[in-house]
């Protein structure tokens, strides 16, 4: 027997929850960290010595001797998803009120689904935020895999920084995986993109004046991308003005991230735990208003991992 749930899925609002993207930002965190599926919200990964990957003992075998034994180990590490939803509240008359004006054909206004798409845009940025404190965390890289840059050295130095030495450094700097993503904030792609000396090497030592793409730095470096995280947040508390911000720093980190990897299976710099996909439903809450109204969810159960900080490199303060 199902138990009761207070709140009921609705497919119609799910469908726009799992499918709803706010245009106006650029958010990266399900390609930095891709969502890998678990069966529940407790679940495990393994993590394998680096040692057994290298390590090959004598193989000849004696005519009458017994071939060298080998013992695979590892190490089963637990997680457990997290609980992430937001609630809104609406009032039955504007839910009436939308219903008369749909009837009479003068709005196709929806105060559900309205309300489904702001709480999945901040559902969003609440993971992005997430993701970017994961990967700009310098505790998340195994020591002598990041660096920090400071004065002439940083990338923002046109005259004395040295850009395509410093990220060929970290993409090879990883370990036995060479890092395939390049992940920065707007902040420092702004000043990347027009520095003379990747400018000039992409264009064939014909100029160092313009700006280059993604993909021709993508290109020029040998990797498979480069991702830039753009959206903002709000950082000043209710009530106050609007105060935004960056939710990606000034740093840039050299990962090799493998979609494909499971908790189980494949390696990667990091991943996101999720079980099942984004809901979303509502109820009857006798509590909003004089007349009551409908309270509104949206939820995901997800956890953002690290879980192999050696394929993984950190360029902190890249720019100034």
């Amino acid at each position: 027997m199902a138990p009761n749930r207070p709140f009921t899925v609705n497919p119609v609002l799910t469908a726009v929850a799992v499918g709803y993207a706010n245009p106006a930002q650029t958010l990266i965190a399900d390609r930095v960290l891709p969502r890998v599926p678990v069966g529940s919200e407790s679940f495990k990964w393994t993590e394998y010595p680096l040692a057994e990957g290298f390590s090959v003992p004598e193989t000849r075998v004696g005519r009458t001797g017994q071939p060298a034994r080998m013992e695979f180990t590892g190490t089963e590490r637990d997680g457990s998803t997290e609980d992430h939803g937001l609630d809104d509240m609406i009032p039955i008359s504007d839910i009436n009120e939308a219903n008369r004006q749909r009837a009479a054909g003068l709005s196709n206004y929806d105060p559900r689904a309205r309300a489904v798409e702001g709480l999945t845009n901040a559902i969003q940025l609440a993971r992005e935020i997430r993701a970017a404190a994961l990967i700009h965390n310098a505790a998340n890289y195994s020591t002598g895999r990041k660096v920090i840059l400071s004065g002439t050295s940083q990338l923002s130095d046109y005259t004395n920084s040295t850009p395509i030495d410093v990220l060929m450094a970290a993409i090879d700097g990883t370990l036995v995986f060479r890092a395939n993503t390049l992940v920065m904030g707007q902040a420092v792609w702004a000043k990347l993109r027009s520095h003379p000396h990747l400018v000039n090497a992409v264009r064939g030592n014909l100029t160092n004046k313009g700006i280059i793409s993604r993909e021709e730095l993508a290109q020029l470096l040998e990797i498979k991308q480069v991702l830039v995280g753009e959206s903002f947040v709000n950082s000043a508390k209710k009530g106050q003005d609007v105060s935004l911000s960056r939710v990606w720093g000034k740093h840039i980190a050299a990962l090799y991230i493998d979609p494909a990897a499971t908790n189980q299976r494949g390696i990667t710099f990091g991943f996101t735990a999720e079980v099942g996909t984004r809901i979303a439903g509502s109820i009857a809450d006798p509590n909003i208003g004089l007349e009551g109204g409908e309270r509104v969810r949206v939820g995901e159960k997800v956890k953002e991992l690290i879980v192999a900080k050696d394929v993984g490199y950190f360029i902190e303060n890249a720019v100034a």
